[in-house]
């Protein structure tokens, strides 16, 4: 996609448009000299991503992201959505960019159990703000990224089993449709909206406030089980054969990292290809432990970091990278791992693979995230036991990882779910793409219910 310069008339109404903002307005070639550009305004989490919108709009109240969607309707251009960045699949280099960092904010209401939840807040703040009376969002992996973005995909976190996806804790939505009018849904008004929400991903409007119920809870027993190279077969293997019987209180997850002999790794694992089993329970520590002995008698541990743990520290689990990298990202949801899958995976990833990923995982489904809502949710993934992720960091090796997440939907067609969560797909997204996300029913209805909403296809989903 090429860019073009802004017109006149675009230019005389973005003009008129920053008069009207709490926030700012910036055009793509603008040089402000007290921050940053537009582009950087809005830069993806993946530094292989290179957003050039023409308009940025870095709202700092929902009257700003109406104004914004009424810029863009006036002049026909798509209108996208940035928070943390940590979604982008593909670079925006047309229409406008609503930022809503400013829009973050965390209000607990401990009787109802209701986090009311701003645009642009990211994880960390709802889990902080929820602890103090006692209470946690079912949250993702990172708590590094935003809830809006995230939740809308369907969300798959560490406490996925137990407590199912986080989008099944969603009880309300605020949104600014692309007439630019400003509606509340929930089960009960715009109910169908609310239905494409809960895991229908985007294409519909701008969340500007979302509604999430809090559960009780204020520690887990959670961490990760490391297995060193000599291992990682043994354990990996042993892991997927627990998982058949793994109770569903229990969360695990399982992936193998090919870790450079570098600085920010620790110094027991750089250079390695270990085995890492990630583990959640929400409960007390003593039946934590019982049940996590199966998993510590795999092989030799290297290192034993499970324990009880405050819900403050959930991100200890995954401990994902939180500083932006050139990371690409690839997932899969496969119905049921048996040893022929095992057998694959590990001559594709395991040590000696020459794999272009530093992390293959596999998460274990099922349990409450293969129960839908009470009414129904957009949700895909559900009918996965497990799903694949892929992460590569190393830019020279894309294409690497480009073949390698083809040849990987051939090999694992035997086992293929009907869904992937759409959280988990490589971009850019096409049409083709965005099948795999929805059951052929679930993605028939998205897309009537965004012509109803979107009837001009304002906010594209796809690339």
């Amino acid at each position: 996609m090429t860019t073009s310069a802004p017109s006149i008339v675009l230019l005389d109404a973005v003009a008129a448009l920053g008069a009207r903002l709490t926030g700012r307005v910036l055009l793509r070639d603008d040089l402000p000299g007290d921050g940053p550009t537009a582009a950087q305004s809005v830069a993806a989490h993946s530094t292989l991503i290179e957003h050039d919108p023409a308009v940025v709009v870095l709202a700092e109240s929902e009257a700003d992201v109406v104004e914004a969607v009424r810029l863009a309707a006036a002049h026909d251009l798509p209108v996208r959505v940035h928070a943390t960045g940590h979604g982008a699949a593909w670079p925006v280099t047309d229409g406008v960019v609503v930022g809503t960092q400013g829009l973050a904010g965390v209000e607990i209401d401990p009787a109802t159990r209701v986090a009311r939840v701003g645009a642009g807040t990211r994880w960390q703040a709802v889990i902080d703000a929820a602890a103090v009376h006692g209470l946690a969002p079912i949250t993702g992996s990172s708590t590094h990224v935003g809830v809006v973005g995230y939740t809308l995909g369907g969300g798959i976190g560490p406490l996925v089993r137990s407590h199912g996806l986080t989008t099944d804790r969603v009880r309300g939505a605020r949104v600014v449709l692309a007439d630019g009018t400003v509606v509340e849904t929930d089960a009960e008004h715009e109910p169908e909206l609310f239905w494409a929400l809960r895991g229908g991903k985007g294409g519909l409007g701008v969340v500007t406030r979302l509604d999430l119920e809090l559960v009780e809870l204020s520690s887990l027993y959670a961490g990760s089980l490391t297995f060193d190279t000599p291992h990682v077969e043994d354990a990996f293997r042993g892991w997927a054969r627990w998982t058949a019987t793994a109770p569903d209180d229990v969360s695990t997850s399982a992936v193998i990292l090919a870790l450079p002999d570098l600085p920010f790794v620790p110094e027991p694992l750089r250079g390695r290809t270990v085995l890492t089993v990630r583990f959640a329970y929400a409960g007390d520590a003593h039946e934590g432990a019982l049940r996590a002995a199966p998993l510590r008698a795999l092989a030799p541990v290297l290192t034993d970091a499970l324990g009880e743990i405050p819900t403050t520290a959930v991100a200890t689990i995954h401990a994902d990278p939180e500083d932006a990298s050139p990371s690409w990202v690839s997932g899969a949801g496969l119905r049921e791992v048996d040893e022929s899958f095992v057998d694959r995976f590990l001559a594709e990833y395991g040590p000696g693979s020459d794999s272009p990923f530093v992390a293959a995982e596999l998460r274990h489904l099922g349990g409450a995230a293969a129960r839908d809502v009470d009414g129904g949710s957009a949700a895909g993934g559900r009918t996965a036991g497990f799903l694949l992720s892929l992460v590569g960091v190393d830019p020279p090796r894309v294409p690497d990882m480009v073949a390698n997440a083809q040849a990987l939907a051939a090999w694992s067609a035997p086992w293929a779910a009907s869904e992937t969560n759409a959280n988990f797909l490589s971009g850019p997204w096409t049409e083709e793409t965005l099948e795999r996300a929805w059951s052929p029913e679930t993605s028939s209805r998205l897309r009537s219910v965004r012509a109803r909403y979107d009837p001009a296809g304002r906010f594209p989903l796809g690339a």
